[in-house]
């Protein structure tokens, strides 16, 4: 049999003088109101004392409790581990206490205990744990662990059990890997699953913490950091990985019998929590992001023009690469109630001034789009394809626009949900809008929001299908925001709502594009690849096969200047650093580029990509400082540590620098696009505090390692190179190798310029990943047969060509970033165009590292190999 629970564990924290801006009092309510949104059927409360329980008590009549002080049942001032449940579904048969110490019986032989009670649904039984254990002592928590599992595991295995409460640990501490079964205590080994990642549906899944230290999602920046790597630490899936303190565990046979609705974890300093359904008349808040337009590429605050504000104004946290990107996510007035329509809804009226209206106007000229989101989902104005019967496309946002300046003031929300086939249970799939501009009137006096509008009457079934008499900016004239509310139920399973909003209008063309350039860059490939190997072979066994001295003499081509093709090029060092800065970049790319197409770094989490790259980028200093190292010895460098520091420096500084005035214009329009200052601090300490520390790390490792030999001595003397063909000259040869890397992906590129400039989804992460092997595999491929070329025409000086070859495709992106601004954006404003360039200067500085780099390795590896495989006296 399967029964439905609904399972909440609340830490309740009693009031302490520290907590004086936070008292209990001020939180109450909040309390209140958070556990009635969810009306779970089982709540389980820690460090909660009687006058708190008392409360919650008389604000939830419908519930019972159980539970007595860590003290003794006669103490009633000490914290408690108390249990609410619903008694209209859950009947009490038995309850029980022990605390979690040498002495289980003994009241008080420790400072936490744990509720032990019997709860049994109608014809279903299971067992409900409730603990909170100590803070300080990792030993408690394991000795307390083992005490509760030993007691869990004396239970029948049929009968279900659920373990919450305030853990005071993560799950990947010693306590949580023996309760979850991956690591032993004293010989024993636990068999709990968490909740979390097991349930089918997770709300907020944005939410990896449940101690915030009353800051809500108002962390500092060591805090955020701190938070930051631990997520990576384990392993990148936002939705598996638990950085909680506040646990819901459970032990079923064969996971069945109970079908855990809502699983809830919040504690006492937090405001957020986690949900899966949605039960019918639930609150769902909309929540509003920043304003963009494609025409300045410069995004605003929400409430940066006078819409309509909450009571408050609520930001949510934003991860690093969310506030590099201007998203500037807050709470809105617009509060729907799940699968309960709403018509003409009147938010507010404002009246306009001249500010204000030249604000708005500024805006409507600009394109600008309002952005909102609802369940981690952004609104979108479906639009038809005319193509395609019964498709549509979405248009991310919507905006006001004509000859005249109107406003949309009139909003007609679709929210679409997928219903539970089993429950009255919904999940929310889709959040669609149609925005409309009307000019709403009204009997008589304005008096408040439920003034009674003729244009717009749910009594007189009057709803607003048209924009017939639009509202028109201007000074002094009042608007009236409105907006309708409908559920349409779905198809679409909450597993798959994301798949709409990532179809492209123009699919086919992208498809057929990618296979088009993968079928030529691989037939160009194949054949390059077959002409060097046979070229290459032939001229090694007619170099071996010489044999009188006049023949050795005589000899031509590649051979003749192997005593200098090892030589050290000029300006060593600034190669060194180059080199290492672009297997720094490379190993970025590619463990990115791995997680996005194992479906890690999904759309969905905004700005994860981001944040992802830039700390790769602060991890991968390791190995930036250990290949700078490795080529510094091999030229026979002594100074390790002048090499450390440019290859820490060099690169980063240019790119900061530029960043850094590009900010400043942004600053200087009032975006919210600018970095502020806390941001700012933290990519300064990711710089200095992570990244050049790794980059010491790698260059000591890397200069301690025996060096590099050359597979034939060099010549004291150089000799001479003779004069070149004009096809061997170097920059024209230069020019010519970056064409082909360039062909790799200049396709894609367009859909990549398209998702950053157009504000739209990149998500073929599978086709990007074979574009950048293609890229790796023709870099290598066109620097090794120029490189071969040039050795055969007896020029030596092959170590900054090389990098310079395939790095010069660097030149070719850039030149078709400025086609695509010319022919693909309508930016006007000379601050819009400067960041566009700024950015996409930086985007081909290190697209020249990167390709450079690969280039460079592989002739390394290529001349090496001849040079050792022909016999030289």
């Amino acid at each position: 049999m399967s029964v439905s629970l609904t399972v909440m564990t609340f830490n309740l924290h009693d009031d302490q003088a520290e907590d004086s801006p936070n008292s209990w009092e001020k939180r109450k309510d909040l309390c209140i109101s958070v556990i009635s949104s969810y009306s779970p059927t089982i709540l389980c409360t820690q460090q909660g004392v009687k006058t708190q329980l008392d409360y919650l008590q008389q604000c939830l009549p419908g519930y019972s409790q159980l539970g007595i002080s860590r003290r003794g049942s006669q103490d009633s001032l000490d914290e408690h581990c108390t249990i609410f449940y619903d008694k209209e579904k859950v009947e009490l048969l038995e309850d029980g206490t022990f605390w979690l110490s040498e002495s289980p019986s003994v009241p008080g032989s420790m400072s936490w205990g744990a509720a032990v009670p019997w709860i049994e649904p109608p014809g279903f039984s299971l067992q409900i744990v409730n603990t909170n254990m100590d803070e300080f002592s990792p030993r408690a928590r394991r000795r307390s662990a083992l005490l509760t599992w030993q007691h869990i595991a004396s239970l029948p295995p049929s009968l279900p059990v659920l373990y919450c409460g305030g853990f005071n640990t993560l799950k990947e501490s010693t306590t949580g890997r023996f309760l979850l079964g991956r690591s032993s205590e004293h010989g024993v080994v636990g068999d709990m699953r968490d909740t979390w990642p097991n349930a089918q549906v997770r709300k907020n899944v944005s939410l990896i913490h449940t101690y915030h230290d009353f800051k809500g999602d108002k962390q500092g920046a060591l805090e955020f950091f701190k938070l930051i790597l631990r997520a990576l630490c384990l392993c990148w899936d936002r939705q598996t990985q638990d950085l909680h303190v506040d646990w819901i565990l459970f032990r079923a046979e064969h996971n069945e019998g109970v079908a855990m609705n809502v699983f809830i974890h919040i504690s006492c300093k937090s405001v957020n929590c986690t949900a899966a359904k949605t039960g019918e008349g639930a609150e769902l808040k909309v929540k509003v992001n920043k304003l963009t337009s494609t025409k300045t590429q410069l995004p605003y605050s929400y409430y940066s023009l006078p819409y309509c504000p909450p009571d408050h104004i609520v930001d949510s946290a934003e991860n690093l690469g969310e506030v590099l990107r201007g998203d500037r996510i807050e709470n809105s007035p617009y509060v729907f109630q799940m699968r309960e329509p709403q018509q003409c809804k009147i938010l507010c009226r404002i009246t306009l001034n001249e500010k204000t209206a030249k604000e708005f106007k500024e805006k409507i000229d600009d394109d600008y789009r309002v952005n909102m989101i609802l369940d981690n989902l952004p609104l979108v104005v479906p639009i038809p394809r005319f193509d395609q019967e019964n498709a549509v496309v979405y248009q991310h946002g919507f905006q006001s626009k004509d000859q005249k300046h109107f406003i949309h003031n009139h909003l007609t929300f679709t929210v679409k949900f997928h219903k539970d086939s089993q429950s009255n249970l919904a999940r929310i799939v889709g959040f669609e809008v149609k925005p409309f501009s009307i000019k709403h009137d009204y009997d008589g006096q304005w008096k408040n929001e439920n003034t009674r509008l003729t244009t717009c009457d749910p009594h007189a079934r009057r709803a607003v299908t048209s924009s017939e008499s639009p509202q028109v900016i201007e000074d002094k004239k009042d608007v009236i925001f409105t907006y309708d509310v409908a559920f349409e139920e779905s198809e679409v399973k909450w597993a798959f709502r994301w798949d709409t909003y990532l179809l492209m209008a123009d699919d086919q063309i992208h498809w057929f594009s990618i296979v088009n350039s993968l079928m030529i860059v691989l037939f160009l490939s194949g054949m390059v690849a077959m002409i060097m190997l046979r070229t290459l072979y032939r001229d090694i066994s007619k170099y071996n096969q010489l044999e009188t001295q006049e023949e050795a003499r005589e000899e031509t081509g590649w051979k003749l200047v192997h005593g200098d093709v090892f030589r050290p090029p000029a300006n060593s060092d600034l190669l060194c650093v180059y080199a290492g800065t672009g297997v720094q970049f490379f190993g970025m790319i590619l463990v990115t580029m791995m997680f996005a197409a194992l479906g890690f770094l999904s759309p969905s989490n905004r700005g994860g990509l981001m944040t992802a790259m830039l700390l790769l980028w602060v991890f991968m200093g390791l190995f930036a400082g250990y290949a700078s190292a490795r080529l510094y010895k091999m030229f026979k460098g002594t100074e390790w540590k002048k090499i450390t520091l440019k290859t820490a420096f060099i690169f980063p500084a240019t790119i900061f620098a530029v960043f850094f005035f590009l900010n400043a214009l942004i600053w200087g329009e009032k975006s919210s696009g600018a970095v502020p200052f806390g941001t700012m601090f933290a990519l300064v300490f990711l710089w200095f505090g992570i990244s050049v520390p790794l980059v010491f790390a790698g260059s000591y490792i890397g200069f301690k390692k025996p060096g590099i030999e050359d597979p034939v001595k060099t010549n004291k003397i150089p000799r001479q190179i003779p004069e070149q063909a004009w096809y061997m000259n170097p920059a024209f040869s230069i020019l010519i190798g970056g064409v082909l890397p360039f062909g790799a992906v200049f396709i894609e590129l367009f859909f990549i310029l398209t998702s950053i400039w157009l504000h739209q989804f990149y998500y073929i992460f599978g086709f990007l990943f074979i574009v950048f092997v293609i890229l790796i595999v023709t870099c290598a491929e066109i620097t090794i047969v120029l490189c071969y070329f040039q050795l055969c025409s007896e020029d030596y000086l092959w170590w900054w060509r090389s990098y310079l070859t395939s790095g010069s495709s660097a030149i070719y992106l850039f030149l078709y970033a400025a086609f695509y601004f010319f022919t693909k954006l309508d930016i006007t404003k000379p601050v819009s165009g400067i960041l566009y360039f700024g950015y996409m200067l930086i985007a081909s500085y290190a697209f020249f590292v990167l390709t450079g780099t690969i280039g460079f390795y592989a002739c390394f590896w290529f001349t090496r190999l001849i040079y050792s495989s022909v016999k030289i006296d």
